[in-house]
């Protein structure tokens, strides 16, 4: 039984996605592809960029075990989300709005609304660099551009559920295909890639490592993807029933985890390209998109080099963009039980994030919107604690979960990793402040 309109976490949405009944694995496995990618967009957003192109520049493949250690992170994380929503059929925002008081759950909203305007920052800017990096336009234009993705967004809802999902995988494979092409231009030591993998100590012992280290985590596990993954799973119309419910939950998880390790591929090409092209050149001070851009093709001897880096840049700012603005709507209906017109609440998003980023573009330049896109990396990971620890905190509820409850291993597990969170961006809040 469906829940009433009036709780339904996207109720234009909800339960919109046929599912096949009695079929067999891969047809179901079809009818649930499309919510992981959604979520996986936001692990390879602009944001991103900047710390994996800073730690390939400065150390090379040592910290790709960072980048592998925040994906599993990440498929832990989300596995929890989807499975509060399907279990519960509450958002994870509605599930805050009903479990605190209303001052707690009004300062949840808060947090969270800064983390996605954060998010659109780090989208709009990038949009914008790779604007200036394909045609030459100002930054200030490239932003103001930005705006009609509004419109675009409003145009594919209207199309259904599925047509989103289908524009987010297509931009996903331009970006598959653009970082598949400079990695082989790259040639990367793949022995060396393969040792990066694993983890070792001086990630910790070493102080500009370890704080880079800090920044890959914070931009790699998203907070608004806690929220937008706990809504858009209940888009597929699964029995709600037990076994309804767990067949959802075993192939939503299946989704969830390819997608992200999609992800994964695309963060460590990142930083394999920054090493094989920066780093072992002498150019290890890079931790600039644009001056990336501009030596990609030099060093790299090809010339499609950097045109294909802007590209893909253009697809993550575009796609970023499409599920930034669903998580801001999930994120105002579920705390506050408010229904804005779609258009309204996501030109308001836009805007918060528009305005700042114009004008620090009109002041300041290139470098201030790169100093910016920094910064809204540091806000994200100040906000992620408090996303975690309420997803842990239900999700290891039995009388919210029932039969779905985490087990003790799960619970202990995902605690574990939401103290470490909550440590470690401790850490890179003090270090930022202090220098």
């Amino acid at each position: 039984m469906l829940l009433d309109p009036s709780t339904q976490s996207l109720p234009e949405a909800h339960a919109s996605v046929r599912v096949p009944r009695s079929a067999g694995f891969f047809r179901t496995l079809k009818a649930y592809l499309g919510p992981g990618l959604m979520v996986a967009v936001g692990y390879m957003d602009p944001g991103n960029w900047a710390t994996d192109i800073a730690g390939g520049a400065q150390f090379g493949y040592r910290l790709l075990s960072v980048v592998l250690i925040s994906n599993l992170f990440a498929i832990l994380l989300q596995h929890l989300a989807l499975k509060l929503g399907i279990a519960t059929g509450r958002d994870l925002a509605q599930a805050c709005r009903e479990h605190y008081s209303r001052p707690v759950s009004i300062g949840l909203w808060v947090l969270a609304e800064i983390a996605i305007a954060a998010t659109d920052l780090a989208e709009v800017i990038g949009s914008a660099i790779a604007l200036n990096l394909l045609f030459g336009m100002p930054l200030a234009v490239g932003i103001v551009i930005t705006a009609v993705d509004v419109l675009l967004l409003l145009w594919l809802q209207h199309k259904g559920f599925r047509m989103l999902e289908l524009v987010v995988a297509g931009l996903i494979f331009v970006i598959l295909a653009c970082f598949g092409y400079e990695l082989i231009a790259s040639q990367p030591d793949v022995r060396a890639v393969m040792g990066g993998l694993i983890p070792r100590l001086e990630v910790v012992t070493n102080p500009g490592m370890l704080y880079i280290a800090i920044g890959i985590l914070g931009a790699t596990v998203m907070p608004h993807n806690l929220y937008l993954h706990s809504s858009i799973v209940q888009t597929r119309d699964y029995p709600r029933t037990e076994t309804g419910r767990a067949t959802a939950i075993k192939f939503a998880t299946i989704d969830s985890t390819i997608s992200l390790l999609l992800a994964f591929f695309i963060n460590a090409s990142i930083l394999i390209l920054a090493a094989a092209a920066f780093h072992f050149s002498g150019n290890q001070q890079v931790a600039d998109i644009a001056d990336a851009h501009r030596l990609l093709d030099p060093l790299l001897g090809v010339g499609m080099a950097s045109i294909l880096f802007a590209v893909a840049l253009l697809a993550s700012g575009q796609n970023s963009t499409l599920t930034g603005t669903l998580a801001g709507q999930i994120v105002m209906e579920g705390f506050l039980n408010l229904r804005l017109k779609p258009w309204v609440r996501r030109l308001i998003t836009r805007l918060i994030a528009i305005i700042p980023a114009l004008v620090v573009a009109l002041l300041y330049g290139e470098r201030g919107t790169s100093e910016l896109l920094v910064l809204s990396q540091v806000i994200l990971s100040i906000q992620l604690s408090f996303a975690v620890v309420p997803l842990v905190q239900f999700t290891s509820d039995r009388l919210k979960m029932g039969r779905f409850v985490n087990p003790f291993w799960l619970k202990t597990l995902a605690w574990g990793v939401a103290v470490l969170i909550i440590v470690l961006n401790g850490y890179l809040l003090v270090e930022t402040v202090l220098g």
